[in-house]
């Protein structure tokens, strides 16, 4: 039966075969312009000089929830790549590479296809850096991709740089589709047929994040490039001006954080965004903003390893920095991104809630979503709620006191230039009028002003927005995640269920302040609690411990890649046995 749904990846060496990247990328844009649905997943090597990357690109009829499990399609221009990429391969893939370059040896439940890339670039298209577009017209006449739909594709990648350019790339193009039908090679039984595409737009999930800062009225960005957080930076320069605001590069991580601040006080919304490198960089920072009380976005685009680490792998191992990190204690909310589409929806959330409760807002995200390009809905503008700051009013600019005790923790925030409205916002204890002050009864009032805030959240309206559940009504066993993981979970959980299991998952986006009543209503009737994260000692799983007093049994993947839907199945499979 001809496959809807299948998954397309492309290796090699950067520096050996260039066009890695843009292949993928071509490829998925061709899919989503035939108004299919796509999921992508990409890797690169941190050094300059090059090395292996891929691009994996899942194509279906119908919304996808993760990057699948194994690779259907499979093209590469080394033996290096086939090496490292083999493993992934289905059953009855198909194989994909430069005969002119290495043979593999033969593989049962396979299907070879040896195209000598290279050589008819070279011959034929009169340019060898044609490779990989002669592989895209490989992929095109194998998959059925209708060749007016790639064509334009093609065109729109490299419309910038010239006709000339363009038009060799088409050549390409054809001599690949010319290749498969003159040498008679069988079509793939899947099925890349165009439908009709509803308004959607194709982004990822830096994208995401940095539109939606834009629609929730970000004026200021501030940042320094980092991997893999940097194209939240390039697009920021790029397009905020577009919409009244600046964009600037700073000096470092330290500079970015604390001109945002500073924008910030001075009344426009503000944002920083970086890796875990550069957030070590700004708790000092962050303190000072939640002591002062100054709304403040600063996005952690998390990455593997410690010190230098892995930057162009995943991990979710910046959650204790992200709740814990700073010297003594102070307040901030932290939320975990989920998706491209929750990307720019959950940016526009953490606006709101830093000018609601005056805080800083921590939104995590990953080298595994930010890069991850996937189709969203067209989000329609005036159906999304923007809150502002809470400004105080004439009665109370009589007497203002910038830091009164109220019952939310919540004190009016005059900008500067308001009749009247004058304070001291700096990191040193104060007392109301913002004068400085450290006697233990007000340190002890203030402090409790401060993180009232947070128990003010938990007790609102918009913790339902935070937390979604799915899976079997009446559940066994419970997967508790956080992060982008959440549609590997979700489809986990279906094929589960598919096969008779008891199973259901929360997935909280606020991790702090932490919903334990929600948390704890899901996992009261549970037999067994998984809690899957990319880190090595299962820092949200810990989390649980501390706040829900909960024991769940830990699943940590921590090599740089994120989970497949089967391995977090092995594991419901695997616990359930023990029931």
């Amino acid at each position: 039966m001809p496959k809807t749904d299948f998954v397309v990846r492309i290796g090699g060496d950067t520096a050996k075969d260039p066009g890695i990247i843009t292949t993928g990328e071509i490829i998925t844009h061709a899919a989503a312009q035939s108004g299919l649905h796509i999921y992508t997943f990409k890797t690169f090597p941190a050094e300059i000089k090059g090395g292996q990357a891929l691009f994996q690109v899942r194509i279906a009829d119908y919304i996808l929830l993760s990057q699948g499990d194994a690779v259907d399609v499979l093209v590469v221009f080394s033996r290096e790549a086939y090496e490292l990429n083999a493993p992934d391969l289905a059953e009855d893939a198909i194989l994909i590479y430069d005969s002119g370059n290495f043979q593999p040896e033969p593989v049962t439940n396979r299907i070879d296809y040896g195209v000598p890339l290279a050589e008819i670039a070279q011959n034929q298209v009169g340019s060898l850096l044609s490779k990989n577009i002669v592989a895209i017209g490989v992929l095109t006449a194998i998959l059925g991709i209708p060749r007016e739909v790639m064509a334009k594709t093609i065109g729109e990648q490299f419309g910038a740089r010239g006709r000339a350019i363009v038009e060799t790339n088409l050549k390409a193009l054809d001599a690949g589709i010319d290749y498969v039908n003159q040498n008679k090679i069988k079509p793939a039984d899947y099925i890349f047929q165009p439908i009709t595409p509803l308004p959607k737009l194709v982004l990822d999930g830096n994208e995401a994040v940095s539109l939606g800062a834009i629609v929730a009225g970000m004026k200021v960005f501030a940042g320094y490039p980092i991997t893999p957080a940097s194209d939240i930076l390039h697009f920021m320069q790029r397009e905020l001006p577009k919409f009244g605001g600046d964009a600037l590069q700073t000096e470092d991580e330290i500079s970015a954080i604390s001109l945002a601040i500073g924008a910030s006080f001075a009344g426009k919304k503000s944002m920083t965004a970086t890796s875990g490198p550069g957030f070590s960089l700004m708790v000092e920072s962050i303190n000072l903003a939640a002591m002062a009380e100054i709304p403040l976005v600063i996005v952690d685009v998390q990455r593997g390893g410690a010190s230098t680490g892995m930057p162009t792998k995943m991990a979710q191992g910046d959650l204790n920095i992200a709740l814990y990190g700073v010297h003594n204690e102070s307040p901030r909310i932290v939320i975990g991104l989920t998706s491209v589409e929750d990307s720019f929806y959950g940016i526009i959330r953490a606006f709101n809630l830093a000018e609601i409760y005056q805080t800083p807002v921590v939104v995590l995200s990953d080298q595994y979503l930010a890069p991850r390009k996937a189709t969203i809905n067209e989000p329609d503008l005036e159906e999304i709620e923007i809150i502002d700051r809470m400004i105080p009013s004439k009665e109370q600019l009589k007497n203002y006191r910038r830091y009164k005790i109220t019952a939310s923790g919540i004190s009016p925030m005059a900008i500067p230039g308001i009749e009247n409205g004058a304070y001291i916002a700096e990191g040193i204890e104060h007392n109301e009028m913002s004068a400085p002050a450290y006697t233990p009864q007000i340190h002890a009032e203030m402090t409790r002003k401060r993180f009232k805030k947070l128990e003010t959240l938990t007790s609102s309206i918009y913790v339902d927005e935070f937390v979604r559940r799915y899976g079997h009504e009446y559940p066994e066993i419970g997967i508790i995640g956080w992060g982008s993981s959440e549609g590997v979970i979700r489809e986990a959980v279906s094929k589960a269920e598919i096969k008779g299991g008891k199973v259901a998952a929360l997935h909280p986006k606020l991790l702090n302040p932490l919903p334990v009543k929600h948390i704890m209503e899901f996992v009261r009737p549970l037999r067994r609690i998984i809690v899957p994260e990319a880190n090595y000692t299962g820092q949200f799983a810990a989390l649980l411990r501390d706040r829900c007093g909960i024991n769940p049994i830990q699943l940590n993947k921590d090599v740089g890649l994120p989970f497949t839907p089967g391995e977090i199945l092995a594991k419901i499979e695997e616990v359930a046995e023990t029931l």
